[in-house]
């Protein structure tokens, strides 16, 4: 019998209020601020799963208004290869409150950032905050 061996999909929302976005500090390992996401559950779009893992996790209703970029190195999440599908997300109810695998939350701006981001999350916000200066997404690599 041949046994598969594949990526999982997940999503992570970059939910802007005003000029900060959200990040919440991990419950769970591996510890460190992230952007707001999560895994795609059987059955469900990535579309689904990003406005689902939002609310989980920050108790806002998140508009998804654009698909920014998918990030898929095998070594990004150091417990399995994960693929990720970013969004960017307005906050349009609900008042930012850290729940589910958020330990806490707050919000950040692109010049006071956290040192210890998990995952590849500062790429990814780095590639953000440049595609909200120039209007160029990442290249693929």
């Amino acid at each position: 019998m041949t046994v598969y061996k594949n990526p999982v999909p997940t999503v992570d929302i970059i939910i802007e209020i005003g000029d900060k976005i959200i990040l919440i500090e991990r419950k769970n390992p591996p510890y460190g601020w992230a952007i707001p996401g999560g895994f795609v559950d059987y059955g469900e779009s990535l579309e689904n799963a990003a406005r689902r893992e939002a609310m989980e996790e920050t108790s806002v209703h998140a508009e998804l208004y654009e698909q920014f970029y998918t990030y898929s190195k095998p070594e990004r999440d150091p417990r399995h290869h994960t693929i990720t599908t970013v969004y960017i997300a307005r906050a349009v109810d609900g008042r930012p409150a850290a729940n589910d695998d958020a330990k806490s939350l707050k919000l950040f701006t692109s010049d006071a950032l956290p040192d210890n981001l998990a995952f590849d999350h500062r790429d990814i916000l780095m590639d953000y905050f440049e595609y909200k200066k120039t209007g160029k997404r990442p290249k693929p690599c």
